[in-house]
């Protein structure tokens, strides 16, 4: 919204809507949390109200639930192409339309009419045969997914799943699964229409929708015949486990059967700390109502979970309805502390009291990502994810070596049971109960409605203009960091105690880079600075390069940004004085997004040239004057010895994103063609 108002254009120009799903800290439960961020948060929350209803834009105000929720229940259909600044846009795949994640300047561009733009991805093609049935879920397949394609796979395709076995999974079930193709990388996911989306479009008051998509089924909202793949991944249902994967990275995929085995061959702490379920990916009606079955099971046995529990609705319509239906008495019943309608842990907004930072520990969730300390800002907690029932049920056994598929349990009066297996309705039968209405409708008449910025805010800063490239070569730019490893954007901008900042450059930039890990070293946020040879903080070296005008750059390796599509971890490079991010490979919304910020971001040709350059050396990018779509750039490496080495560097811009980058960013490049 920052970036929509220093546009300077006075009204969004297709439907838009505010979410603000992030900035709830899970504590001590769903109302005072809310109550709790309300007040903490009033100054942000006040600005999205009035900045929403004075540039036409809708708002679900704190409390209403997760994005992707809401956008499921109210605004994705069949054939829709809809865009969203998080990384699990494609959520809405699940009613068979192209929702596509991208950062805040993408959005910039749709809400001002300007053509939004994608390099055609390739098809990856899942075809499903066999029924789920039993403990397997609709989680277990894309787990399967992320096994066999691997966190980078899918960048530069969409993932269409098609065959007999679609008739099996529900359509919150198919959101599931398109949700969390983010990480495989997809561009997005996607189910052709049948008849589980048209009962969720008619349980959801959208029954004119269906009733549309009935006509074009066969022509539009289904694969044609005789179309073709670039890859097929055959998976039968009827054979699928299911399956846990983790830790700290959602590809490492174990069946249920091997977990407690693998656990103990690599050393994972095997006693499980919390149990977590929920989330965008897994809070639908059917989820909560399997888990609540295999609560009842066990309250039949006088059990009580034994490992800590909590659960988030996503959105005031599902905590509404599981309320009214007994779910969530259940699931507190077992020990359970249901969380307010928001992101919570999964995004790292967890207050956590049970566990000091360093402690090696253990947790399950139904989330879709376990980065290293994302979820509680301690690495050394062991984030498995899983399906909301396998969660519930393992909560019992207390123990990753608990299979609950075949494994007994002992009864409060000493007899031994197995859990049946876990059942649920799709849809509640007495339909939904929306709840409380948390919906802010832009008012027709805006022009008494002010926004103010106040210059002393801690919270929120208007943005200024970066500066123009100055049409000359970036010579001897400083390596601020080498990273080695995995560099995902929470390793570029971690979110928990962040997100708070996030209306302020200046502010959130000070966490820059403080989760990645410095090859010279091994150790993160910590870097040594080439004018003082001290070691520092990342961020408080890159201040002190940029107030001593030494531009510089980073390097990286495999998959760069992937992850969320926290639009900072371009931002704050930008920001913080950087011109060039330098690796093996990209993350196709990061790459985007640091286009979008005037930032090159190139690839090594050779991708063995990485182990060339050190954090001793300057890197120098020459003959930018003639940047040209798909011309590589010519980078000479100047060793502390006086040696120099020239490489090659690979860029994917068009032409436009060359005049992003020579206008200083997007945003100037708009504010150009204006005048």
């Amino acid at each position: 919204m920052l970036q929509f108002i220093s546009s300077g254009l006075p009204k969004v120009a297709v439907p838009s809507t505010i979410h603000c799903d992030h900035l709830i800290e899970a504590e001590v439960g769903g109302d005072k949390d809310l109550a709790k961020a309300k007040d903490i948060n009033k100054e942000v929350y006040n600005f999205l109200s009035t900045a929403g209803a004075k540039y036409g834009v809708g708002f679900w105000q704190p409390g209403s639930g997760i994005i992707h929720q809401i956008v499921l229940e109210n605004y994705a259909f069949p054939g829709i192409l809809l865009i969203g600044t998080d990384s699990h846009t494609p959520n809405g795949g699940g009613l068979g339309g192209l929702c596509i994640g991208v950062g805040g300047a993408d959005a910039v561009d749709v809400m001002a009419n300007i053509p939004w733009e994608l390099k055609c991805p390739q098809v990856i093609g899942v075809h499903l045969t066999g029924k789920l049935k039993d403990w397997t879920s609709p989680k277990d397949v894309i787990l399967k997914v992320a096994d066999i394609l691997t966190v980078k796979g899918g960048t530069g395709a969409i993932v269409e799943y098609y065959g007999p076995g679609v008739d099996s999974i529900s359509c919150t079930g198919m959101g599931t699964i398109c949700n969390m193709g983010a990480e495989i990388g997809a561009t997005t996911s996607v189910f052709p229409y049948g008849h589980s989306m048209r009962n969720y479009l008619k349980a959801t008051n959208r029954e004119g929708i269906a009733n549309l998509a009935d006509e074009y089924k066969d022509v539009l909202l289904s694969a044609d015949s005789g179309c073709e793949y670039d890859r097929i991944i055959e998976i039968n249902l009827d054979e699928l486990e299911p399956h846990v994967n983790g830790p700290f990275t959602p590809d490492l995929a174990h069946p249920i059967s091997l977990l407690g085995k693998r656990a103990k061959e690599n050393g994972w702490p095997v006693e499980l700390s919390v149990g977590l379920i929920g989330s965008c990916t897994n809070s639908s009606y059917e989820d909560m109502s399997r888990a609540a079955s295999l609560a009842r099971q066990a309250l039949k046995h006088g059990l009580k979970a034994k490992s800590k529990f909590t659960i988030t609705p996503g959105s005031e319509q599902i905590r509404a309805t599981i309320e009214r239906d007994g779910q969530a008495a259940v699931l507190r019943e077992i020990g359970g502390i249901v969380l307010a309608n928001a992101c919570g842990p999964c995004i790292g907004q967890w207050n956590r009291t049970d566990m000091k930072k360093g402690q090696k520990n253990t947790i399950v969730t139904s989330y879709n990502r376990n980065f290293t300390g994302r979820n509680d800002g301690n690495p050394e907690t062991h984030a498995f994810v899983t399906s909301p029932e396998l969660v519930t049920a393992m909560v019992f056994g207390g123990s990753l070596d608990f299979n609950p598929v075949t494994d007994e349990l002992e009864g409060a009066n000493g007899e031994k049971f197995k859990f049946e297996c876990p059942t649920g309705d799709e849809l509640p039968s007495r339909g939904f109960d929306p709840g409380q209405d948390t919906y802010q409708a832009p008012p027709s008449d805006a022009s008494g409605v002010s926004v103010d910025v106040s210059p002393t805010s801690n919270r929120l800063q208007l943005l200024t203009p970066f500066n123009k490239w100055d049409g000359k070569d970036l010579d001897d730019l400083v390596v601020l960091l080498k990273v080695k490893g995995k560099c995902t954007t929470d390793h570029i901008s971690p979110a928990g105690p962040w997100l708070k900042y996030r209306g302020h450059l200046d502010n959130i930039s000070n966490n820059f880079m403080i989760g990645a890990t410095n090859s010279e070293n091994g150790e993160m946020n910590s870097v040594a600075s080439v004018l003082t040879g001290e070691y520092g903080p990342v961020p408080a070296t890159a201040r002190e390069y940029k107030a001593n005008n030494l531009p510089w750059v980073v390097i990286g390796e495999e998959n760069y940004g992937e992850g969320s599509s926290r639009e900072h971890a371009a931002l704050e490079p930008r920001h913080l004085g950087g011109k060039a991010i330098i690796v093996k490979s990209f993350a196709r919304i990061h790459e985007t997004n640091l286009k979008k910020q005037g930032i090159l971001p190139l690839t090594f040709v050779n991708p063995s040239d990485y182990d060339k350059i050190s954090p001793a050396d300057k890197i120098s990018l020459k003959g930018l004057n003639e940047l040209a779509p798909g011309k590589h750039v010519r980078c000479e490496i100047k060793h502390k010895d006086g040696s120099i080495e020239t490489i090659k560097l690979a860029q994917t811009m068009n032409e436009q994103q060359i005049q992003w980058f020579k206008a200083g960013s997007a945003l100037n490049r708009m504010a150009e063609m204006k005048q």
